[in-house]
């Protein structure tokens, strides 16, 4: 079967030359092993919510939708789910059982197989990726045959955290969880200046703490989340807010940005003047998740953590002297440093910063200005987001990254899990 394929952005557009859905682990492993004895090549797709071409292939395109669902769970709290499992699907039946994540991002329509592999993460000084929550998972390599794999498999276990898909397909994965708890998100318009300047206490004193900094403008919109024992609040409140609010009129001056270039500082001053203070309670993954209406370009790097406000104030400086056309805000979040090989956040806590552009709008001038100034502060892209480093650059970065490459050599010696990308990356 083919089929279109395009990306949530609507930026990666690619037509397979097979679109196959199994049903069962033993099919995509006979799949899997048939493609190696034909010498083709296979990916695969989650939700498409990934930026970058990760998902683009010629040849076989396998989604994971028909392996969903918690397969296991233990007295300890781990649990077992389908690596096809939808997040916003696995988090209803977390809380079903009374379990939670630790740390979630603001998105919630991933696999959980595509949020690891491209190491997805919400903010929080804490907490690490969502990879670092996993203690084990379950890889089909190249041969077909499937690996069980946790911590005590060592460098192994910790290049699969995040593979980016290229040693093999995950079909299960083992999270540690917690106890489900609620928590309390207070929402304000600040200073940006001031912000910047006291980022290490906000950081420090929240559970989680996030910022968005407003082009042309010095406005800052703050959130402060901490664990709370009250009740939820309204949640026609909250559907206020974030779909008509934050989605629907942000929309309405989104297009009149796009349709009129001049106006784009404008619309932007509106956005920061349009920032309001709001206070919400819910359990804790309906407070991590922020509905995504509107679509949009998005480049994000990894700095490290005590860069933040420098690489905030350049990027702010250079939209404003350089007139760039973005209205959206700089989204600024701390993620804490792992040993995981390819995680961007390997060997030092994190400051993740994230450039967006409206869908439709040019972006590429403005990616290559933020992405200069990430680099010039020793950045790591995110892998799910737009960036233009090639293996070369992205080996200087990464001091695992040799050992990640001749691992995936050894997995898989004929490149099968690789596409055009990884294969620039690490044939």
């Amino acid at each position: 079967m083919t089929k279109q394929i395009q990306n949530w952005s609507g930026a990666v557009r690619f037509e397979p030359a097979a679109y196959e859905v199994p049903e069962t682990e033993s099919a995509l492993r006979a799949m899997v092993a048939e493609v190696n004895r034909g010498g083709g090549r296979i990916r695969v797709i989650g939700s498409g919510h990934s930026f970058s071409p990760l998902i683009r292939t010629e040849d076989r395109l396998v989604s994971l939708d028909g392996l969903q669902g918690i397969v296991e769970t233990r007295d300890d709290g781990q649990i077992t789910a389908w690596a096809g499992t939808k997040l916003w699907k696995l988090n209803d039946l977390l809380h079903g059982l009374g379990r939670g994540l630790e740390n979630l991002g603001d998105i919630d329509r991933q696999s959980i197989a595509g949020t690891v592999s491209t190491g997805t993460h919400g903010t929080g000084k804490a907490f690490g990726s969502v990879s670092t929550q996993l203690t084990g998972l379950r890889l089909v390599t190249a041969d077909g045959e499937a690996r069980d794999l946790t911590a005590a498999d060592g460098d192994l276990f910790r290049a699969a955290q995040v593979s980016l898909g290229a040693l093999g397909i995950l079909t299960q994965v083992r999270l540690r969880t917690v106890p489900a708890y609620k928590l309390k998100l207070v929402q304000r318009k600040e200073s940006a200046s001031a912000c910047l300047s006291d980022l290490d206490r906000r950081a420090r004193e929240n559970r989680n703490f996030e910022f968005f900094t407003f082009p042309y403008t010095d406005v800052a919109q703050t959130k402060e989340v901490n664990v709370t024992e009250e009740n939820p609040s309204s949640h026609f409140g909250q559907f206020l807010n974030d779909l008509v609010l934050e989605n629907g009129v942000f929309k309405l001056l989104s297009e009149a940005s796009r349709w009129i270039p001049g106006a784009t500082p404008i619309v932007a001053k509106i956005c920061g003047w349009g920032v309001g203070g709001a206070t919400k309670r819910d359990w804790s993954h309906r407070i991590f998740r922020m509905p995504r209406l509107v679509r949009f370009q998005e480049m994000e790097y990894s700095v490290p953590a005590e860069r933040m406000s420098d690489v905030v104030r350049e990027l702010m400086a250079m939209i404003e002297r350089d007139r760039v056309r973005v209205h959206f805000p700089i989204e600024c979040r701390f993620v804490k440093g792992d040993d995981i090989f390819l995680s961007p956040a390997h060997g030092r806590d994190s400051a993740y910063i994230a450039v967006h552009s409206y869908k439709g709008m040019p972006h590429a001038d403005y990616f290559r200005r933020a992405e200069a100034i990430f680099r010039n502060h020793g950045g790591r892209p995110h892998w799910g987001k737009m960036h233009t480093l090639t293996g070369k650059e992205l080996g200087a970065l990464y001091p695992k990254w040799e050992a990640f490459k001749e691992i995936r050599a050894k997995l898989d010696p004929k490149g099968v899990f690789l596409n055009d990308q990884l294969r620039s990356f690490f044939a």
